[in-house]
């Protein structure tokens, strides 16, 4: 699996699972600070989009992961 995949499968798991920690109507609810780390990941999303700068992707790299398309 490439890094692109990596990335966005992983910052839709967290942001799911930090969407049902912090909805006060899902059943696994913790706290609604969650929601902090929901916004976290969306803004870090957002400007990798146009920067191309993710941390992330910069460990898979490291690690030994192959470049996909978006992150080389």
């Amino acid at each position: 699996m490439a890094i692109d995949k990596i990335v966005l499968a992983v910052a839709g798991l967290f942001i799911l699972l930090s969407l049902a920690l912090g909805a006060p109507g899902s059943p696994i609810f913790h706290h609604s600070y969650w929601l902090w780390f929901t916004a976290f990941v969306g803004a870090n999303l957002f400007q990798a989009a146009f920067t191309g700068f993710c941390p992330m992707a910069i460990i898979l790299k490291m690690v030994g992961i192959k470049p996909g398309q978006a992150f080389n």
